[in-house]
């Protein structure tokens, strides 16, 4: 069956041929297994070692990268389950949007049609506002996240990360988002409004004691909390 077609947002992108990187670094085990970041990056902590993008952009900004408009595109699954690349003009990292029509930071979609007239909406994934994002791109051999699974995510912040691990671990699977800080917490338990597999926790995560009895046994364990030693906090 051929890979569904679409047009993709406005605005910017991800310029050159694609993407291109090594190796991302991975490692890391809890109840599961999962990986932490450090600082620098786009947003707290840093982006998983290895290659990256090659390519102009970078840096922050509204929205996210998208495909440009009018762009014939073709939507293909990726190597990690639940994540697929968006091929057009521009090549993009995207995510199946779990709630259809709605945005998380103002990030492009991709809508393509089914061989059987049904409409598929992804949201565009962008690495510089995301270390698992850049991970992937990077190479990384194994981000344990895929459909079904369940997530402890720890230094949430505003739910941008959280976002689209919720449509990658979609309807069956469960993200429990952990933030401290409360200005972004708000941010965070909006957007679990809408994400029902998202489950926001306004706790320190360097105190585990103080929401373990709020979560449940997970698959995968996330770390992206802004402390020089956050690997010790996970592994508590």
């Amino acid at each position: 069956m051929a890979p569904p077609r679409g047009r993709g947002g406005s605005g910017g992108g991800f310029s050159g041929g694609g993407f291109r990187g090594g190796r991302g670094d991975g490692g890391g085990r809890g109840r599961g297994r999962g990986f932490s970041g450090g600082r620098g990056g786009g947003g707290r902590g840093s982006a998983m070692r290895g290659g990256g993008m090659r390519g102009r952009g970078g840096g922050r900004g509204r929205g996210g990268g998208g495909m440009r408009g009018g762009s014939k595109v073709v939507v293909e699954p990726h190597r990690h389950e639940g994540v697929f690349i968006a091929k057009g003009k521009e090549d993009a990292l995207v995510t199946k949007n779990m709630v259809p029509g709605e945005t998380v930071y103002n990030e492009k979609k991709v809508s393509v049609q089914n061989e059987d007239g049904t409409k598929v909406e992804y949201r565009v994934w962008n690495p510089f506002r995301s270390k698992l994002a850049a991970a992937i791109l990077g190479g990384v051999d194994d981000v344990w996240i895929k459909p079904g699974a369940k997530v402890l995510y720890l230094g949430a912040a505003s739910g941008t990360t959280v976002s689209h691990v919720s449509d990658i671990v979609g309807p069956t699977g469960v993200v429990y988002a952990v933030e401290f800080s409360h200005r972004s917490g708000r941010d965070l338990v909006n957007m679990a409004k809408k994400r029902t597999n998202v489950i926001p926790i306004i706790e320190d995560a360097r105190h585990p004691a103080k929401y373990r009895m709020l979560v449940g046994m997970v698959d995968v364990i996330f770390s992206d909390v802004a402390q020089p030693d956050q690997f010790s906090h996970m592994m508590n």
